[in-house]
């Protein structure tokens, strides 16, 4: 089948090469010339574990094509996917002036029946909006069906995500446009992939369902950790005992900074803000927000009070990330924790393994450095902030004799409290019992 795939940031480009190692022909599409140039070129624009490669193969196979010609790449496809950014408006809700630029574009384009498919997160009732923008922009009549088919890819994993995926939701009112949807996945049904097909608007809210309940399992449990560090409980303990019930489940259940990434955020606004539109209040979805933000407040507290202030300290920062195994930085907790901490007066080291290229765009009074052990030389602690494999097994004996004081702020609780106090630490997590007092 040949596909259209308008956009080739993150959604875009994962999805359309993993639809063309299905076996598809797709021409990936974006206005950006110096981008489409550059994976022309093969490089790509972030970084996600295996893509490169299985760009490459496919690229070599054929498969897969790129341009900024939304006309051409239209009118060689039966499936057109928009899968372009939805970003926050500064209430909050969803911009979608791309989404329906692209439709107006596909409107004005199209000289044969299409498959229109919304990949990017979309409000529900953007579909429907969609069908009208391309209606209004045909010079004549030409028949097509719009489908919500979302996206769950996890950043770091989201090849396997595609492949291996827990369920596929295709949203269509069309019974043809969803015979075409389910023999684009059919590799799935091997597997025995869950489908699940229902309307549009459904398919529009199981998306920004899913996202706003994992956001609240996170800032649920951020609030158990906080409540724990004022009892002397461990909310690892805690945690492992909630996921062993069946009906709670153990993801999600990891205490730390708070979310960050291109979705939680954004979603959980965008979904909050809606609700608003409808004249309903989403007041547990508006609660995780506003937890997620007092989370990394509490943390800069927390580090202010254990270093007696923090003019004129030097921090350590391990990890840029919002998550490891990316190099995404959007609204990530440790470009906020260390953007207070400099406006606290601190003075910042950091290093990330893939992050600090889009970090030194944000954060220009960082020192960046190119290991955990240049990070430790001379701090007066050391904060780890994302969980990258590296930083499970760090020297902390060569660590701590680089530290000006060895004081370690873990904020992903990758390490045992005991065994790092043991080793001579101010060792400080989140919500593993009473905090030292010095």
């Amino acid at each position: 089948m040949n596909i259209c795939m308008v956009g080739v940031g993150y959604v875009g480009l994962v999805s359309g090469t993993c639809f063309a190692e299905f076996g598809n022909r797709v021409i990936c599409v974006d206005k950006d010339e110096e981008k489409i140039k550059a994976l022309q070129a093969g490089t790509i624009p972030f970084f996600e574990p295996g893509l490169e490669e299985l760009l490459k193969r496919n690229r070599t196979a054929g498969r897969v094509s790129f341009t900024t010609s939304l006309e051409e790449a239209l009118n060689e496809s039966l499936v057109v996917f928009i899968a372009v950014g939805t970003p926050s408006r500064d209430d909050g809700g969803a911009d979608l002036s791309y989404v329906f630029d692209v439709a107006a574009e596909i409107g004005k384009f199209m000289k044969g029946y299409k498959v229109v498919v919304t990949k990017s997160t979309v409000p529900v009732g953007t579909a429907k909006k969609i069908r009208e923008v391309i209606k209004t922009n045909q010079e004549r009549e030409i028949p097509f069906d719009v489908v919500s088919n979302p996206e769950f890819l996890r950043e770091g994993s989201a090849i396997e995500d595609f492949m291996r995926p827990n369920r596929v939701v295709i949203g269509s009112d069309s019974e043809q446009a969803a015979a075409i949807m389910k023999d684009l996945y059919s590799p799935l049904y091997l597997i025995e992939t869950p489908f699940v097909l229902t309307n549009l608007e459904t398919a529009e809210m199981i998306k920004y369902a899913s996202n706003a309940f994992l956001a609240t399992k996170i800032s649920f449990i951020n609030e158990m950790a906080n409540i724990c560090e004022l009892v002397g409980a461990d909310v690892h303990h805690v945690a492992k005992a909630m996921g062993l019930d069946r009906r709670i489940g153990p993801k999600f259940l990891h205490p730390g900074p708070g979310f960050g990434g291109s979705c939680f955020p954004k979603d959980t606004k965008a979904i909050a803000h809606f609700a608003s539109s409808l004249g309903y209040r989403l007041r547990i979805v508006e609660s995780v927000i506003e937890v997620n933000e007092r989370q990394v407040e509490r943390i800069v507290e927390k580090m202010e009070r254990a270093l007696e202030g923090l003019e004129g300290k030097h921090i350590g920062i391990l990890g840029l990330t919002f998550k490891p195994n990316t190099d995404d930085i959007r609204e990530s907790p440790a470009i906020k924790i260390v953007s207070s901490l400099l406006q606290r007066g601190a003075r910042v080291t950091a290093y990330d393994p893939a992050g600090m290229e889009a970090s030194k765009r944000v954060l220009k009074d960082v020192t960046y450095v190119q290991s955990s052990l240049e990070v430790a030389e001379g701090a007066d602690a050391l904060a780890i902030i994302t969980e990258w494999n590296e930083f499970r097994h760090l020297d902390w004996d060569t660590i701590r004799k680089r530290l000006n004081r060895p004081v370690v702020f873990d904020l992903r609780n990758i390490y045992e409290p005991d065994r790092m106090r043991a080793k001579g630490f101010a060792y400080y997590c989140v919500g593993r019992g009473y905090e030292p007092t010095s």
